[in-house]
């Protein structure tokens, strides 16, 4: 794991507020104004305030229930409330969607401001045109058409209208094309937090196809996700865009290895936020982030127990349970499948690192294999035969001995085949309903993407994994799907099949042979778009991109009421005049600060009470 430099960075721009930096790639010196105006300030150098642009960026990759909620693949679990995203109960005036806004153009803005400040041809100025551009991609993901600004806003004026969301697209595009083509940025990616042509390429391949799904392609029917595509060349330009992104880079490392805590900054890395543990300005449990936290049930106390701290939010839905097939090695890549037991201590708490959850990562293969354990999730294709026998041919390993947790093993399959264990490792053999499994302690897998082994052993401890942003395997799928929709089916199965080897899994010979295990309604029919949709959901699992997969494919009505516990009918998803609730609102204080916007700027499906 990396050591590094936290720097913070105090400017007097947008309101004096602090911001603060995770990386010492991008390190600034602490400094402030000092009553300087900002012309004297960063009229020399824009460095620190480039700093800033990057950082501000924090703000908006941690946003769990935004990218990830109310869609297929997670449940909240325990008693656990659904929320306002999974059950689509959010309304203009929620502080989430209000915080993103608002972070996105904060974000925004301080690219413009790099921009103001810098030579217009200056590596800095590219960087924020980057930046500035990436920004935009999010929130028409969120809202569609917003106010494009590209001028630094440094006055107290708030007439902004939106702007048609094909000219944002066509003006992202043609600005990221010249940035690609006539910019100084390095030509790939050099691990370090910091754009390049590599991340330029992702980024429009990726505006691109969401351009071509929401100008070049017309809905049909919203809840049976029917569509007529219009025109396909900005399909065929997301492909070739995701081409120059993927840059010849094969996928021949493992799938683990590329989720190694070991093996961060990677070759399959195009861009990421990188964060930094070393010299961060407090205590280091408050600063990184919080995503190892997230995604899986509830382990009990850290400090008694010695689990990983997670918090039954975002667990596997039933769906999740049935996605991976048998030999899919993202499974164990994507879950920690073997939660090890801690050693009691005489204070009473659980010993820790060496011991308990990150002992999978911090002892050798030889020292765990013969670790205690206490609990093993088996993928639902799991037999009870081959279970019982892995538990004899490793008997001594699940007994409980002078360990803090009791033992437990689960076949994660519907109903849950669990096994109990003594302290001695004697067990008994129940069967339960996956509803009632989902309300008890030790619930299933949690996801290891994101796993710290230096985390301290504190409830809620953050962690310092880089968040991967653009990946090599990402634009094999987008270029996959963006050359199904352009009618080049052979290339899409080609990108599609790449990476499915090199999951363990055999090529497709065709989109119809594609199966599944998990259950869909009678009037789901398979179609080519979810052969795509499933492989994303396995390759990118919790990294961010499920709810926006499935609204730029128009399948968000679909697959919400086909697999979304919390839906039943597409009527949940719209308000009562029956406008389905596509995107997010624009946020109430928006509208009523920003003059060029009004109530009937709003976007569908926010008119009124949801029935």
């Amino acid at each position: 794991m990396k050591k590094s430099i936290f720097s913070t960075v105090i400017v007097a721009l947008l309101s004096g507020m602090v911001l603060t930096s995770c990386s010492d790639f991008l390190d600034a010196e602490n400094k402030s104004a000092g009553g300087q105006t900002t012309d004297k300030y960063f009229g020399g150098d824009v460095s620190s305030l480039l700093v800033t642009a990057y950082n501000s960026f924090d703000a908006l990759v941690n946003q769990v229930p935004i990218y990830e909620q109310g869609t297929d693949l997670y449940i909240n679990t325990r008693g656990h409330a659904a929320g306002e995203f999974n059950e689509y109960t959010f309304t203009p005036a929620s502080s989430t969607i209000e915080n993103y806004y608002s972070n996105a153009y904060k974000a925004i803005n301080y690219a413009n401001a790099v921009i103001f400040y810098a030579n217009a041809s200056s590596k800095e100025a590219q960087e924020a045109r980057f930046l500035r551009a990436w920004g935009y991609y999010m929130l028409t993901q969120q809202f569609g058409s917003v106010p494009y600004i590209t001028s630094y806003i440094n006055t107290p004026e708030r007439n902004y209208p939106r702007k048609d969301l094909n000219e944002i697209y066509s003006a992202l595009i043609e600005d990221l094309t010249d940035l690609y083509n006539n910019s100084s940025l390095d030509a790939n990616s050099d691990h370090k937090g910091r754009a390049s042509k590599q991340a330029v390429a992702a980024l429009l391949a990726k505006i691109c196809l969401a351009a071509a799904w929401d100008i070049d392609t017309s809905l049909n029917n919203a809840e049976q996700g029917t569509y007529t595509v219009n025109d396909k060349s900005r399909f065929a330009l997301a492909a070739s865009w995701a081409e120059k992104a993927i840059n010849g880079i094969n996928l021949t490392m493992s799938f683990d290895d590329k989720w190694s805590p070991t093996n961060e900054a990677n070759a399959e890395e195009i861009f990421s936020i990188m964060y930094e543990r070393a010299n961060y300005p407090g205590d280091e449990t408050s600063g990184g982030h919080s995503r190892q936290n997230d995604f899986g049930g509830y382990y009990g106390n850290c400090v008694k127990l010695g689990l990983k701290n997670v918090g039954s939010d975002n667990q596997q839905s039933e769906k999740s349970m049935y996605l991976f097939e048998k030999g899919d090695k993202r499974y164990e890549g994507t879950y920690m499948t073997t939660l090890y037991n801690a050693e009691l201590l005489a204070s009473g708490d659980a010993a820790w690192g060496t011991s308990g959850y990150y002992a999978y990562y911090n002892l050798t293969a030889d020292k765990l294999a013969s670790q205690p354990i206490a609990n093993r999730f088996y993928p639902y294709y799991a037999t009870v035969e081959e279970v019982k026998a892995d538990i004899e041919a490793h008997k001594s390993q699940f007994v409980q001995g002078n360990c803090t947790n009791a033992v437990i093993v689960a076949i994660l399959s519907s109903p849950v085949i669990k096994f109990s264990f003594d302290k001695n490792g004697n067990y008994t053999q129940s069967s339960i309903s996956v509803a009632e499994y989902n309300t008890q302690v030790n619930n299933g897998v949690c996801v290891k993407k994101f796993d710290d082994p230096e985390s301290a052993q504190v409830a809620g401890s953050n962690d310092y994994r880089n968040l991967v942003v653009f990946h090599v395997s990402d634009m094999y799928l987008i270029a996959a799907e963006a050359y199904l929709m352009a009618g080049e089916t052979a290339q899409a199965l080609t990108k599609l099949n790449a990476v499915r080897n090199r999951a363990g899994l055999a090529s497709l010979s065709s989109f119809n042979t594609y199966n599944v295990e998990y259950n869909t309604p009678a009037s789901f029919t398979l179609r080519d778009i979810d052969v795509i949709l499933d492989e994303r959901a396995r390759e990118l699992y919790a990294e961010g991109h499920r709810w926006v997969d499935l609204r730029r494919t128009k399948q968000l009505i679909r697959y919400n009421v086909a697999f979304n516990t919390y839906i039943n009918t597409a009527s949940q998803m719209a308000d009562v005049s029956g406008n389905y609730k596509w995107l997010r609102p624009i946020p109430e204080n928006e509208i009523s600060s920003n003059t060029g916007i009004s109530n009937a700027d709003q976007n569908p499906g926010y008119g009124g009470v949801t029935e």
